[in-house]
């Protein structure tokens, strides 16, 4: 199945700039990518002009295929499959057209043409999005409300608020999208090819590896030695042969006692006990933002979080964030101990809190978002 990868942006946003980086950073791997430019009144590209199917092709140095369809857009692009088998296509519409309506382009074919809408991502110049929203809304405003992606461009020549204004601006169109706002001089191009596809979540790893940390501490296969007593999710009466008293979970081969637990895995159990998976059992908070902070006001965040009881039950938290002082922050925390160290720079800063009945304003709160 072929890939899809709509890349819209206005007029100057860096789009192409974008694409080059992808490629020449060998971002798809050994995939065989072709590029579509649909360019608004001419054709972009020089190259041999193919009559009958309206797409013009020129052979990249990198090996892409790259090319121009005229005509009917859905016609042209299943004969640009059809005729070249690419794993991935790249599809650049015009800085001035409608995502939405590429987006419905491709839709309308993918149920004869064996592809996938892979990602629609938006490049937006981060200096002039304000003026452009004023200016010229119909079609600005709907590459950003369609974008599962928005990439800013040129970010490095604002101030870190007026950076924070222009992603406010962007939230009141698209409030779920996720949003590069790190240089991209500064982060590789298979980091920004990761939040395109949304495979980089910090809360889906979170949650995982809380999950895999909570089945260690419970299921043990050959026999239970952990010795804590306290968990309340085992429900006991005079004829529980279990032996496994107040722990909130076992494993299926160990257990026989018909009465309820909670199991954070996928597998298949007979006996009768009540299976939850992560998500169910753990709540979590997070926030994307390109906000500094100091390594001292990071290492007193995480004091608090880890000393007190005021922000719920925390189980793990995890963030990649701008320093004040230059470079970026790493951190960790499991209960009872946390650390701070310096670490690479990622699309934009991420913070995850994962626990039972957080208090998320709080936590909001302590770090100032």
């Amino acid at each position: 199945m072929t890939k899809v990868d709509i890349i819209s942006g206005f007029l100057g946003a860096g789009k192409t700039t974008l694409i080059k980086k992808l490629i020449e950073e060998k971002a798809f791997g050994n995939e065989k990518i072709m590029i579509i430019e649909n360019e608004f009144g001419e054709i972009g590209i020089d190259g041999g002009f193919l009559n009958n199917s309206g797409i013009e092709i020129t052979e990249m140095n990198s090996g892409c295929i790259c090319c121009s369809l005229v005509g009917d857009f859905g016609i042209a692009l299943k004969e640009a499959l059809n005729k070249y088998s690419p794993d991935r296509i790249i599809i650049e519409p015009s800085g001035v057209g409608k995502l939405s309506d590429v987006i419905k382009a491709v839709e309308d074919i993918k149920d004869d043409a064996n592809i996938k809408l892979n990602s629609f991502t938006a490049v937006v110049d981060a200096i002039k999005c304000k003026m452009y929203m004023t200016n010229f809304g119909e079609f600005f405003n709907n590459q950003i409300e369609n974008a599962n992606t928005i990439i800013l461009s040129r970010t490095q020549k604002l101030s870190e608020e007026k950076l924070e204004v222009c992603i406010n601006q962007i939230r009141e169109h698209n409030d779920s999208a996720t949003i590069i706002t790190t240089n991209w001089n500064e982060i590789k191009a298979e980091q920004i090819l990761s939040a395109m596809e949304r495979e980089n979540s910090l809360e889906k790893e979170l949650l995982n590896i809380t999950a895999e940390y909570s089945e260690h501490k419970h299921h043990h296969h050959d026999g239970c030695t952990c010795n804590e007593h306290n968990k309340s999710d085992h429900q006991h009466d005079e004829n529980c042969s279990c032996k496994h008293h107040n722990h909130e979970e076992h494993s299926k081969e160990e257990c026989n006692c018909g009465n309820h637990h909670h199991h954070h895995h996928d597998n298949e159990c007979d006996c009768g006990h009540e299976h939850h998976h992560a998500d169910e059992v753990f709540t979590s908070w997070g926030m994307e933002t390109p906000k500094k902070f100091s390594k001292d006001e990071i290492t007193n965040i995480l004091k608090s979080l880890a000393d007190s009881s005021d922000y719920g039950v925390i189980l793990r938290a995890k963030g990649i964030i701008p320093c004040v002082e230059g470079g970026w922050i790493n951190f960790d925390l499991v209960p009872g101990e946390y650390e701070v160290r310096e670490g690479l720079p990622d699309y934009t800063g991420r913070i995850c809190v994962i626990g039972t009945n957080l208090n998320k304003d709080e936590i909001g709160e302590l770090f100032h978002i």
